[in-house]
């Protein structure tokens, strides 16, 4: 795999103190990726929505240094966490080949999401996707003229997303959308594990402003991080035919977003949602996201979908909570079932009113 294009170089001029920001949406998996090796690299392909609504804005501010050792503080909604700066030293100690510079600036990094972290709603895609945004923005401005104000190309996107999979696997499918891969995939051109690439395979206009309510059944931390979730694939008795199953349905989803059956996208999606779930039941040790509101939920949307003949259907993360996913043209009377009869199962009675969004926008 060819790396050595995303090793840092020299800088034509240095920085004085200054900030970027960069706001970065959450993404919801069609089909799951669920198990890693090597640094940060998928078992399989996966393919996403970008979300719209439910993002990370993140405003990195840098003044010079010269000390070699990394210096940073974390800020979520303007205070100090710092129970993120672990998991930030990693991803900086991960990057530093990548982004020499971090070593000469001292960093602040403000951060705040539009939903509940930790809850299985991927604030660890968004937030780290933003962040490598700043970084990839920062390493721009050290190589451009000092009177110039250069936009990411292309490339810069690549290396961006390249640099959030090192910090959070799903991050990389964050930057641009609507709909993003990532991992090989033989009937995916250009497809990578190294980063996310946009679909591009025609669409269908039943899945142009796709919706995801995402119902809020738990907004509390997680009781079994994603990361531990995908090192217990590594001896879980059914990983070889899990992603042989992820890479089978993406292929099926090809056809299928092209000609429009969403009837058969139902099935492909919520197999994958469940089989994410059997999964983590089925691995040593064995844990459960899902709760019994989770499960009501599920049992409505298919009790309404049999009665109405509604296209609604759910996907999962790896939490509690459920994506409601649903054709723009249901929007409203699948709004009027969560109101009248899921929401009662979110605690306070949340949820997130979402749709598939267009990527990462700087601030």
């Amino acid at each position: 795999m060819a790396i050595d294009r995303f090793v840092g170089s020299s800088y034509s001029q240095k920085l004085p103190s200054g900030s970027i920001s960069w706001q970065s949406p959450s993404n919801i998996a069609l089909v799951k990726y669920w198990g890693k090796y090597g640094e940060q690299l998928p078992m399989n392909s996966s393919i996403s929505f970008t979300l719209k609504n439910s993002h990370t804005n993140t405003t990195m501010f840098f003044e010079p240094k010269s000390s070699s050792e990394f210096e940073f503080e974390v800020f979520l909604d303007g205070k100090r966490e710092s129970s993120f700066e672990p998991k930030i030293l990693k991803f900086f100690e991960r990057i530093e080949k990548y982004i020499p510079f971090i070593r000469d600036y001292k960093f602040r990094i403000e951060t705040s999401n539009s939903f509940p972290h930790s809850s299985g709603i991927a604030s660890s895609a968004s937030g780290m996707s933003a962040l490598a945004l700043c970084l990839v923005d920062m390493e721009l401005q050290l190589r451009s003229t000092p009177d110039g104000s250069p936009s990411l190309s292309e490339a810069d996107i690549q290396k961006a997303s390249f640099l959030a999979r090192l910090g959070s696997g799903s991050a990389c499918r964050s930057l641009q959308g609507p709909i993003i891969v990532w991992g090989e995939h033989p009937e995916i051109e250009g497809s990578s594990n190294l980063y996310g690439t946009q679909y591009k395979f025609e669409v269908h206009e039943k899945f142009h402003n796709y919706q995801d309510t995402i119902l809020l059944v738990d907004k509390g931390e997680k009781q079994v991080s994603s990361t531990v979730g995908h090192e217990l694939m590594h001896d879980h008795p059914f990983a070889k035919q899990r992603f042989e199953q992820a890479g089978s349905n993406l292929s099926k989803l090809i056809p299928v977003l092209k000609n429009g059956d969403v009837s058969e996208f139902i099935k492909i999606v919520e197999s994958e949602a469940l089989s994410l779930h059997a999964m983590m039941m089925t691995s040593m040790p064995y844990f459960i996201l899902m709760k019994p509101n989770t499960l009501e939920i599920l049992n409505r949307i298919w009790a309404f979908r049999e009665e109405t003949g509604s296209k609604v259907c759910f996907t999962l993360d790896a939490g509690a909570n459920v994506h409601v996913l649903y054709p723009e043209a249901e929007k409203e009377s699948v709004l009027n079932f969560i109101n009248t009869e899921l929401s009662q199962f979110c605690k306070n009675n949340e949820f997130i009113v979402d749709e598939v969004g267009f990527g990462a926008v700087k601030k």
